[in-house]
């Protein structure tokens, strides 16, 4: 009987192995495409710099190999310095910023008649091209008679603007008004989704408890909505690190050093002055940078991110 029984169920565990070794094989046949452009557009160039950061390379001579002394070279090099610290202010000004006037806006869309209308008006912004984006802003921001915003101030506040663009003081805080601007309708878009998933019987139950408007965004929105936020928040600080595009189109960082970031940096090195070694070596570091700061977002998050469970 049991060697009937056996007889009887080998040939369905042998189609169901068939059937899973086929469905194996579609999933590698859609899967390969996006593995092969993985590794073919990314972890090949990253493992090419990686060993070309080791190495003073100009692109057509041959490669000499000069271990640590890239790294060196960036971490002493003022322009470098200067770099990193204006890609940390920008961040520094950007992701608080930014993240919290998502957060109010959020908050004040979610529960309003026809917020779908408002959520394109705040997302047009994100697919805008940041060229057009930075072409507009730069007629906003001109220092002359063109300039929307300095004529504004003159003419309605009797006020001469200073040069947005132009000034050291003044540059890193246009660039992250204009990043803010840009960016804001992705994250409010995200924190209203967000807030969608916060059942209603938890705010109806603060309001039965007599709280706030305030207390019930400082107790039960913002505790609920701590998984988006901080995750919004790893998404925008690696972004404002990476910041290149607009600035470059924005404010030409050559002739202000006060606008030149981190990638600005790997750009002018590696296909400007053909040192393909030392812009590999700053990548690098920026890879660092960006690595540490998002673990110690992730160490902190223990502290700050509620979740469910």
């Amino acid at each position: 009987m049991a060697t009937l029984t056996r007889s009887r169920t080998a040939p369905a565990h042998a189609s169901a192995k068939k059937v899973r070794s086929r469905d194996g094989l579609w999933a590698a046949f859609f899967l390969a495409p996006q593995v092969l452009g993985l590794v073919v557009f990314l972890l090949i160039p990253l493992g090419f710099a990686f060993v070309l950061a080791f190495m003073q390379w100009g692109g057509i001579d041959q490669p000499k190999w000069v271990g640590f002394d890239n790294f060196a070279a960036q971490l002493t090099d003022p322009l470098f310095g200067r770099a990193v610290w204006n890609t940390v202010k920008i961040a520094l000004i950007t992701v608080p910023v930014g993240l919290a006037l998502a957060v109010l806006i959020a908050v004040a869309l979610n529960n309003l008649k026809g917020s779908n209308v408002y959520r394109v008006l705040y997302f047009m912004p994100v697919v805008t091209s940041s060229v057009a984006v930075a072409l507009i802003w730069q007629v906003i921001l001109a220092d002359d008679e063109n300039g929307v915003l300095n004529t504004s101030l003159k003419r309605w506040l009797g006020l001469t603007g200073p040069d947005w663009l132009g000034s050291p003081q003044w540059v890193i805080l246009s660039i992250a008004v204009v990043t803010i601007w840009s960016s804001l309708g992705l994250n409010v878009v995200i924190f209203m989704a967000g807030l969608q998933t916060i059942s209603p019987t938890v705010f109806e139950a603060a309001r039965i408890d007599g709280a706030s408007a305030f207390q019930t965004f400082r107790r039960v929105t913002l505790p609920l909505l701590s998984p988006t936020i901080f995750f919004s928040s790893i998404v925008a600080v690696i972004s404002s690190l990476q910041a290149f595009d607009l600035i470059y189109v924005l404010v030409d960082p050559k002739d202000n050093e006060g606008a030149q970031t981190i990638v600005y940096r790997v750009y002018d090195l590696g296909f400007k002055q053909f040192q393909f070694g030392m812009s590999s070596a700053a990548a690098i570091l920026l890879l660092l940078l960006t690595l540490i700061v998002t673990l110690v977002q992730f160490a902190a998050q223990k502290r700050f991110v509620h979740y469910d469970s």
